[in-house]
């Protein structure tokens, strides 16, 4: 499906197969972006059905107001999908939710628009922030980091390799001039790389980190994670997309330390009904198939993971 943006919703018939198991059930979208997974859901619901979707991205609010204007059974809100628990305790759904999806990362959109700064091929201001409203932006975080501190965070979450090398850059270049915008940026980081990867621009893992960090997306991921079991209802699914190798890290190692139950002693005979899991894994982890990938590059990263509560 092609969103009104014309943004291709990565996974998108897979992922709504997946978590819609009740189709008068009570759901949460929790990175609507541009709508593509929330029409999908709504298309399945019946009427009794409803959805709750969150966006940081004030775009994204105003997108998703539209859709709301078109179908009762649709509300969205404006927070961080870590904490959607306080917006379901208050419709009046807490452990009751019948499904749960999360399509992470930065959306097609986002990366267009040059004003948002999340780009190393269009010049824009330095933001990278989901809500240009909150936060700190790049360039400010950029501005006053140490130097060390910038090596960590694009090792850390980029898995640069020369992250110190890169920091080191960094901090000279800004030292002579203000670093406010993404290509200056991108520049700076293009020459302190001295090995580039084939068919990737050599900032691409240093943007990745500042993005993640900046808009604390881990801590986001761990905090909903911890979250999740107590909103679903029995039977309730958890379907998580994800771009990037920590992200997937830590979904695929929640699944598997809830999947495994209570924390008996090892040596100790246990039978496998008393084990009492918190989630089951739902089959394999999902990947997008090459007819996709070719439609939407972006797609080629995506690993879907998808998880039950037991009824």
């Amino acid at each position: 499906m092609t969103d009104c943006q014309g943004h291709e919703t990565v996974l998108l018939h897979p992922a709504v197969e997946a978590l819609v198991t009740d189709r008068a059930g009570f759901y949460v979208d929790g990175t609507f972006g541009r709508g593509g997974h929330s029409r999908r859901i709504l298309e399945e619901l019946e009427q009794n059905g409803r959805l709750l979707a969150t966006d940081h991205d004030p775009e994204a609010i105003r997108v998703g107001r539209e859709l709301m204007q078109q179908d009762p059974r649709f509300d969205i809100r404006q927070c961080s999908f870590s904490d959607i628990d306080a917006v379901v305790s208050e419709l009046g759904f807490g452990g009751r939710v019948s499904g749960i999806l999360l399509d992470l990362g930065v959306s097609s959109p986002q990366l267009d628009d040059a004003d948002r700064g999340f780009s190393f091929i269009h010049d824009g201001p330095l933001d990278m922030r989901m809500n240009p409203d909150q936060g700190q932006s790049a360039a400010e975080w950029i501005a006053s980091a140490a130097e060390e501190d910038i090596a960590n965070v694009i090792y850390e979450f980029g898995e640069e390799r020369y992250s110190r090398r890169i920091a080191r850059a960094i901090v000279r270049e800004r030292a002579l001039q203000p670093i406010t915008r993404t290509l200056q940026l991108a520049e700076i980081v293009k020459q302190a790389n001295p090995a580039w990867e084939k068919h990737k621009h050599p900032a691409t893992r240093a943007f990745q980190a500042i993005r993640i960090f900046i808009n604390r997306e881990l801590e986001s991921l761990e905090r909903l994670l911890n979250k999740a079991v107590g909103l679903l209802a029995p039977g309730g699914r958890l379907v998580i997309i994800s771009f990037h190798s920590l992200e997937d890290r830590l979904v695929k190692q929640f699944i598997q330390r809830q999947s495994k139950g209570d924390d008996f002693p090892r040596d100790l005979p246990v039978m496998v009904s008393a084990i009492k899991p918190a989630l089951i894994k739902i089959g394999k982890a999902i990947k997008a198939s090459a007819d996709e990938v070719e439609k939407n590059p972006r797609a080629r990263s995506a690993v879907m993971r998808v998880a039950e509560k037991p009824a």
